[in-house]
């Protein structure tokens, strides 16, 4: 990146943010500390109204604002991107308001670009994953609830009852697994708990605002594979020369077979920590991908993932 094209992204961060850090910015742009203080002294000689507090970092003039900024081609087709994904992967409100976003953006690209995007449009798909039901009409609220700590209202039919029950939740955030999920503060049990989107038959959101709450997801699911710890398992994941469906539906369910954290190793392959208390369930799980994983803990997985290809290889193999 040339200067004056960091110069430019400088200014970009600083607009984006109430304050940027001196070595934020050093980090972001991978050079030294000198060398952002004298891009910083650019700008300042440029008229852009800058403050800096000892300690703390830089911001700009309340209510100063940059002319329209331009769009490279490969960051529009990025957001292109997006915008067929949230289309296909979020609900109605969602996908509308993203695609009212991207008319905003169409609006201020260069004649050449808006027709590239118009090319390339179609060549774009994003299909629902297989096992993945109907958008539930309830993430842009739950979105909503979750930035405005605002407390939902939820009619829910768990897995295990046939009758819904009414709770009142206190939203932490979402994520996507083979389904959407939003981990929230029950009421009702106490507890945090996770509730699949699609499971939601009715959701209100109230006006009562709760307080914000230190757990983010990870520690949720830290939380929940310490609360049903049994026994410590460490395996290792090597994608390579593995179709990238199984890999990515590995990585979709770990979370319901206690996944703690994990890490990437240099030769490329994850190790991945899970606790859970029936090594008979986990090998169940892990024994599809076998010739990609390692276990490094306990022997007796190994075990239980012998076992049950043995049994398998006699049933199916038996010339009888």
């Amino acid at each position: 990146m040339n200067r004056f094209d960091r110069i430019t992204a400088m200014l970009i961060q600083l607009q984006s943010r109430r304050v940027v850090s001196g070595p934020a910015l050093a980090e972001r742009f991978g050079v030294s500390l000198r060398t952002v203080y004298r891009d910083l002294r650019t700008l300042e000689l440029a008229g852009v109204p800058l403050f800096g507090e000892p300690g703390v970092g830089y911001s700009l003039a309340e209510g100063y604002r940059l002319p329209p900024v331009m769009f490279t081609r490969e960051e529009a087709t990025a957001l292109l991107t997006a915008e067929k994904l949230a289309s296909k992967l979020t609900d109605a409100p969602t996908a509308q308001l993203s695609g009212a976003a991207m008319d905003k953006l169409r609006a201020v690209l260069r004649h050449t670009d808006r027709d590239h995007l118009e090319t390339l449009g179609p060549h774009i798909q994003v299909l629902r994953p297989n096992g993945q039901a109907e958008r539930p009409n309830a993430y842009q609220q739950l979105v909503t609830a979750v930035a405005t700590q605002h407390v939902v209202r939820l009619h829910y039919r768990a897995a295990d009852h046939n009758a819904p029950t009414t709770r009142e939740v206190e939203p932490i955030g979402l994520y996507l697994g083979r389904q959407w999920h939003v981990v929230a503060y029950c009421r009702l049990r106490q507890a945090f708990r996770d509730f699949r989107l699609d499971r939601i038959q009715d959701l209100e959101t109230t006006t009562e605002i709760f307080v914000a709450r230190p757990e983010t997801l990870q520690q949720y699911w830290a939380s929940e594979a310490s609360r049903r710890q049994k026994e410590k398992v460490v395996i290792r994941f090597r994608a390579a020369g593995v179709r990238p469906a199984p890999a990515r539906y590995l990585h979709e369910t770990k979370y319901q077979y206690g996944w703690a954290h994990e890490q990437q190793l240099p030769d490329g392959s994850v190790e991945m920590t899970l606790f859970l208390g029936s090594l008979t369930y986990l090998a169940a799980w892990l024994l599809p991908y076998a010739g990609a994983i390692t276990v490094v803990e306990p022997p007796a997985l190994r075990e239980h993932l012998r076992e049950m290809a043995q049994r398998a290889h006699d049933f199916f193999c038996d010339p009888e």
